[in-house]
């Protein structure tokens, strides 16, 4: 049976880079966004990058960038993957996508089923589709909160046209349970495997994939 892929989201240190990809995550996540804790600059980005081993997807996490923001992103940064993590349209997803060459992640938000209707619209256009628990109302971000949603809205729904990520307050504790009451494939997390806001810790994110890949 094909082991769940585990993103490890909000990486800046090299150090947990080679944790995560020793522990066997199939993508590491660099967040470009200033109010997170998680913000890294582009040049460290840069600097990171290098440290992520062949096989291993960088995924650059913005919200609502300008092309301006992604022409520097792209052209300094090697990435695999642009995750659009803000209120981004299908038709900005789409330009993203032609724009860059590169596969796109499109984040959507949900609290209850009526949320759900996005994730087909969008996966018209996006490359995967990452289900993450909306944030509450004044957030100041738009992920990376600790919140989980009802996993039961996923059940069943593991047939979407396209690969699609579960996110929102997983935790090396509750993430076997998450995968087998969605049918989820892919998990990202970032906020549940940290010591702190912002700081990763490395046993946490061991176990987090080994758990993951248990279930």
């Amino acid at each position: 049976m094909t082991k769940p892929r585990v993103k490890i989201c909000g990486l800046t240190d090299p150090s947990h880079i080679d944790v995560a990809a020793r522990a066997g995550a199939g993508y590491v996540g660099f967040v470009f966004f200033p109010k997170s804790p998680r913000n890294v600059s582009v040049a460290d980005a840069a600097a990171l990058a290098t440290q992520v081993p062949v096989g291993v997807a960088k995924v650059a996490l913005v919200v609502n960038a300008d092309n301006a923001m992604l022409d520097i992103l792209t052209e300094t940064v090697p990435l695999d993957m642009l995750q659009l993590h803000g209120s981004e349209t299908p038709e900005r997803v789409s330009e993203v996508r032609a724009r860059y060459g590169l596969p796109v992640m499109k984040a959507v938000g949900v609290s209850d089923e009526t949320d759900l209707a996005a994730i087909d619209d969008y996966s018209t256009v996006a490359d995967q589709l990452l289900v993450d628990a909306k944030p509450p109302k004044g957030a100041d971000l738009p992920g990376g909160n600790g919140l989980a949603f009802d996993w039961t809205l996923l059940a069943g729904r593991k047939y979407w046209t396209k690969p699609w990520m579960l996110a929102g307050g997983l935790t090396p504790h509750n993430v076997a349970e998450a995968i087998h009451r969605t049918g989820a494939m892919q998990v990202d997390v970032s906020s549940g495997v940290e010591s702190s806001a912002g700081v990763k810790d490395p046993a946490l994110i061991s176990q987090f994939i080994s758990a993951a890949h248990a279930e």
